[in-house]
């Protein structure tokens, strides 16, 4: 479970283990911890709330190695998170009888029954605490390059934000802060729905919408490192990521190439590409243009409603109703992992393209 080249990131852990955490390599020394700037990021993330889990967790993080004095040595940085507030019992159902859309079964037939299944295990979202972490450990990096990662849910079902540019600063409102939403209006049609489907037992889909500012002229690597395959291998691996568009998205599909191609403006010194929404990447590399990007995520697996599948001793299809605290939508929680990656991708290829000293 590693992530990039020369900002290495490794995750350990699992949902009802001991704790959560990120082994980070290939930070340059000299980096100042800002607590503040994390304990943010994690409130992000944290779930709770009328509509997220309600599981209870702080979300302290707790630097082990690689820190002297609160700031970086250069040596490996080992990150932790305790987990506080699991309840395995709600699980006594595994391994017998897998969840429809889960990970259950796959790894429980991969691991030959050896998997620690509880909450999702080693693939559950709770992972994404110490990824969103050391994301906002390293974000300072990027601060003197003026990049900046913002992101919103953009859709939950067919209600759809306006975006971000033309809304609020975030979150001006409580309906705002609960679906992490910066359109005021869309959002209470936002918890509308999603409280329609909690009612019902049942969950709903969602997109997180994302916006980066400030990427340099040429950041990123030609072919399968560059910017936009870097970011979507990043974006796919979030737990029920399942589509990732850049720029116009599919919306090419109907588009001429006199209508999609962007001039370039500016002078030689400095060009910048003209138009109402110009490519913010062409052949992996940054045009300094806005990078447009989003996620979209499939309606949580675990639902309070009877839903019928294999039990694994009798052999048959039997019904099962899954307990315990879980999100009915996963849009509002998943804004700050999709920054969270954004911003890891981003300083890896920073690093390896020499826009920033380490």
């Amino acid at each position: 479970m590693q992530l990039g080249e020369r900002l290495r990131l490794t995750l350990f852990g699992t949902s009802h283990g001991p704790r959560v955490g990120a082994l980070l390599e290939g930070v340059p020394k000299g980096l100042r911890v800002d607590e503040t700037a994390i304990a943010q990021a994690m409130a992000t993330r944290r779930p709770g709330g009328r509509y997220a889990s309600k599981r209870k967790e702080q979300d302290c993080v707790e630097f082990l190695s690689g820190i002297v004095e609160g700031k970086t040595t250069g040596a490996s940085i080992e990150l932790s998170i305790e987990n506080q507030d699991a309840k395995s019992k709600d699980y006594n159902f595994l391994p017998h009888h897998p969840r429809p859309g889960h990970q259950d079964m796959v790894m429980h037939k991969r691991t030959k029954g050896e998997a620690d299944l509880r909450g999702g295990g080693m693939s559950s979202a709770r992972l994404t605490a110490p990824l969103v972490a050391a994301a906002a450990f390293v974000a300072p990096l990027l601060a003197p390059l003026g990049i900046k990662a913002e992101a919103q849910v953009g859709a939950i079902g067919n209600v759809e934000a306006g975006e971000m540019e033309h809304q609020p600063a975030r979150w001006s409102t409580d309906a705002c802060k609960e679906m992490r939403c910066r359109d005021p209006d869309a959002a209470e049609a936002m918890v509308n729905l999603v409280e329609s489907q909690r009612m019902n037992l049942n969950s709903i889909g969602s997109r997180v919408d994302l916006i980066v500012t400030g990427t340099p002229l040429g950041l990123g690597e030609p072919w399968f490192d560059g910017i936009e395959p870097a970011m979507a291998r990043a974006m796919m691996s979030i737990p029920a990521a399942r589509g990732v568009t850049f720029g116009r998205g599919f919306n090419v599909v109907n588009m001429t190439g006199l209508e999609h191609n962007d001039a370039w403006g500016g002078s030689p010194e400095s060009p910048t590409p003209l138009g109402e929404r110009p490519d913010g990447v062409l052949a992996g590399l940054a045009t300094s243009a806005p990078i447009r990007c989003s996620v979209a995520f499939k309606p949580p697996s675990s639902i309070a409603s009877e839903q019928k599948t294999l039990h694994l001793e009798s052999g048959a299809i039997e019904p099962l109703t899954v307990k315990g605290r879980h999100d009915p939508v996963l849009g509002p929680r998943a804004v700050a992992v999709v920054e969270a990656m954004a911003i890891l991708v981003l300083t890896d290829l920073a690093l390896r393209g020499g826009f920033i000293d380490g």
